[in-house]
């Protein structure tokens, strides 16, 4: 998996009062969990843009005044009006021990379906898996090339190497939906074979 360097420092003051200090300051304050207690920290908001606004899951090695810490982004909380970062909770990442993390899907090649004229529908881009840290993938890749119109793929369909999807094995990841045109030449090549 992909890493991210962010340089933080400890909060020694916790409450709203000195979190709304540190927001004005451009800084956003966090959390880790994981370890013996949850460390309380603090970071510029530029260090999060390549770790909150990406669709891949990256391990974020958090420089906590000179000890790196791995972590993973486990939730985040933006302001409702201006979509600024306002907190972050990370899950510390401990060899040996499982995490939970919403890992992408990639869809890859070209549906038989598309080609025929029908319509791709993504309905899941994410799924919940969980792993040792070791054994996640940047993304989850799935070929689609063979899928026809009117089928779908779900979670059930998705390889499960080394970690396990915590998503229902019936939700729907993607499909292949019927358009006009689809229809037409089916009914085109019906009154062609009669």
């Amino acid at each position: 998996m992909k890493s991210i360097h962010i340089s933080a420092k400890k909060r020694t003051e916790l409450g709203g009062n000195s979190a709304a200090q540190l927001r004005r300051e451009d800084m956003v304050p966090c959390v880790l969990y994981g370890g013996d207690a949850p460390i309380h920290f603090y970071a510029h908001k530029n260090a999060f843009r390549h770790l909150v606004y990406t669709p891949e899951v990256k391990i974020a090695e958090i420089d906590l005044e000179g000890e790196i810490i791995k972590a993973v982004m486990q939730d985040i909380q933006f302001d409702p009006v201006t979509d600024a970062i306002l907190h972050i909770d990370f899950m510390q990442m401990v060899p040996g021990r499982p995490i939970t993390v919403e890992m992408p899907i990639t869809l890859t090649g070209n549906a038989r379906g598309v080609r025929l004229g029908g319509k791709l529908k993504l309905v899941l881009r994410k799924v919940k898996v969980r792993a040792l840290p070791e054994n996640l993938p940047d993304a989850i890749a799935y070929d689609i090339t063979e899928l026809k119109v009117g089928q779908s793929v779900r979670v059930s369909d998705l390889p499960t190497n080394n970690y396990e999807i915590l998503n229902a094995p019936t939700a729907v990841i993607c499909t292949i939906r019927t358009t006009r045109n689809v229809v037409k030449e089916t009914e085109e090549t019906e009154e062609a074979t009669a």
